[in-house]
C-alpha cells in the first residue's frame, strides 16, 4: 500500500483562489459560513474570525441573486478563496462567477437540463476557476438508487463520475469532486472507491454529522481512516453549531495524523482519586490560552493531575504542569522547574512559552 503522502501526490494540481490542493500539496481546511450572505458586513465578519481559526478555503451559500452579487464586497475584505455554494438555479452559479467566486460547488443533477449546465461551464471555464462537483447521499438520483436497491458507496461514486463525464464533454477539466454521507462507513468505502477511478482532488467531510460532541466523533474516524489511506486533498468538519469549531477539529484531525506541522497540541491525563487539583478546569483553559497562537514549530504541553506520575508523564512534552494539592509544578523535558500555588499556574506556563517559544 501507498503511504500516507505518496497516495495523495498522484490527484491533479488545483488553484482555488491562489491555495493549490492536489498534487501533494498540503490538504486544506474548509468551512462553511452560516451567515446570511446578502448580510455582507456579518459574513464578512464570521470569515475574518474564520481565517484567524485556521481556514484555508470558505464556502458560502448563494441561494438569491442579491447574494451572490454581496461576493464582490466580500472579497474584497477577506484573505482567503471564496467558494459559492448553488443548488437549482444556474443564473445563480454565473452570477456568483461574475461576481469573483474562487470556485463553484454544484450539484449538476439539479441545476437544470444539459444547456443550462454547459452555459454554467462556459462561464467557470471563460475565468478558469474550478468547478466542485457535489453529490450526497441524501441527493442521490432515482435511478440510481434502483440500480443499486438502496443508497450505496458504489451509487455515490457511479453519480459522480457520470457528473465528472458530462463537465469533461463539455470540454472543462478543472474539476474537484466532493461524495458525502452521513454513514460513515459508506463515506469510507465510497472514497476508497473513488480514488481508484479518477485522479481529480477530493474534497472530503462527513456530512449532516451532528453536534460538535457527535459531528467530532465521526468526523474524527471517517477522515482519519480516509486521510490515512492518502485520500482527500482538502477537508472540512461538518458540525452543527459555530463554525470556528470545525476549523480547531481539522486541525487537530490533520495533526494526529501527521499532515500538519506547526502548532500547539495540548496533551491532558484523565482525572483520579489522587487528584487534589482542578484538572478538567485548568485543562479547558490551557487549552483555550493557546488555541489562537499560530506558530510553525511543533509544540506539545502536557497538563497532569498529579505531582507522583505528573513529571514521568510529561516527559516527551515540551513543557508541562502537574497539579498538587492548591499547588502545582511547572515541568520542561520531564524536569521539574519550579513550584508555584495553583492560581498562578496558568501565568507561569504562559510567561515560560512566551520567554522559550515564541520570542
Amino acid at each position: 500500500m501507498l503511504s500516507i503522502s505518496e497516495s495523495r501526490n498522484n490527484t491533479k494540481v488545483i488553484n482555488i483562489g491562489g491555495v493549490n490542493i492536489g498534487g501533494g500539496n498540503p490538504v486544506a481546511i474548509q468551512s462553511m459560513t452560516n451567515t446570511k450572505t446578502e448580510d455582507v458586513s456579518a459574513t464578512i465578519s464570521q470569515i475574518l474570525e474564520l481565517e484567524k481559526a485556521g481556514c484555508d478555503i470558505i464556502r458560502c451559500a448563494v441561494p438569491s441573486m442579491e447574494a451572490a452579487k454581496a461576493l464582490k464586497e466580500i472579497k474584497k475584505s477577506i484573505h482567503i478563496p471564496l467558494v459559492a455554494d448553488i443548488h437549482f438555479d444556474y443564473r445563480l452559479a454565473i452570477s456568483a462567477i461574475e461576481n469573483g467566486a474562487d470556485k463553484i460547488r454544484i450539484n449538476p443533477g439539479n441545476i437544470g437540463d444539459k444547456d443550462k449546465v454547459k452555459a454554467v461551464v462556459m462561464a467557470a471555464k471563460e475565468k478558469n476557476i474550478p468547478i466542485r462537483i457535489g453529490v450526497n447521499s441524501g441527493s442521490l438520483e432515482k435511478e440510481i438508487i434502483a440500480e443499486y436497491g438502496k443508497v450505496t458507496a458504489e451509487g455515490l461514486v457511479k453519480s459522480a463520475l457520470l457528473k465528472v463525464k458530462m463537465i469533461e464533454d463539455i470540454g472543462y477539466d478543472n474539476l474537484v469532486i466532493s461524495i458525502k454521507s452521513s454513514d460513515v462507513l459508506m463515506c469510507i468505502k465510497a472514497h476508497e472507491i473513488i480514488a481508484k477511478k479518477t485522479n481529480y482532488p477530493l474534497h472530503v467531510g462527513i456530512t449532516e454529522s451532528g453536534t460538535v460532541l457527535s459531528g467530532n466523533i465521526k468526523s474524527a474516524i471517517g477522515l482519519g481512516n480516509i486521510l490515512y489511506q492518502g485520500i482527500g486533498d482538502t477537508i472540512r468538519v461538518s458540525l452543527t453549531g459555530n463554525p470556528v469549531e470545525e476549523i480547531y477539529s481539522a486541525k487537530l484531525i490533520l495533526k494526529t495524523l501527521g499532515l500538519r506541522k506547526g502548532g500547539i497540541t495540548v496533551v491532558s491525563c484523565p482525572t483520579c482519586g489522587r487528584t487534589q487539583i482542578d484538572l478538567i478546569g485548568l485543562a479547558s483553559k490551557v487549552e483555550e490560552m493557546v488555541k489562537d497562537i499560530d506558530t510553525d514549530r511543533d509544540i506539545k504541553i502536557a497538563v497532569m493531575g498529579c505531582v507522583v506520575n505528573g513529571p514521568g508523564e510529561a516527559r516527551e512534552a515540551d513543557i508541562g504542569i502537574a497539579g498538587g494539592k492548591g499547588e502545582g509544578l511547572l515541568i520542561k523535558k520531564g524536569k521539574i522547574i519550579k513550584k508555584v500555588s495553583e492560581s498562578e499556574l496558568l501565568d507561569v506556563l504562559m510567561k515560560e512559552l512566551n520567554a522559550n517559544f515564541f520570542h
